[in-house]
């Protein structure tokens, strides 16, 4: 049986529908120095453990969402839209 994500438009979907882009990461400002959005862009942490990231429901609505998952089970503990700015201080 495949993994399911609950989509917060169409449901819970299968994991193959999505396809996952990164981090849900504050980004520097604007003018922040040159290092600044080098170390962003490029240079990441690896956890180990409760982690959100960006994901695109390519397959189905095509909306950004932010998924909290597990990084070492793939247990997706929560989804929301990516433009929901309300919950965007909550992991």
């Amino acid at each position: 049986m495949a993994s399911l994500v609950a989509c917060p438009h169409c449901g819970s979907r299968p994991r193959e529908e999505f396809t996952v882009k990164g981090a849900a990461l504050p980004r520097p400002a604007p003018d922040a120095p040159q290092e600044i959005w080098f170390d962003h862009v490029y240079l990441r942490e690896n956890p180990r453990g409760t982690y959100r990231e960006y994901w695109h429901h390519t397959s189905g609505c095509r909306r950004w969402l932010v998924v909290t998952r597990d990084t070492a089970s793939h247990q997706v503990f929560r989804t929301r839209d990516a433009a929901d700015r309300r919950e965007e201080a909550t992991p």
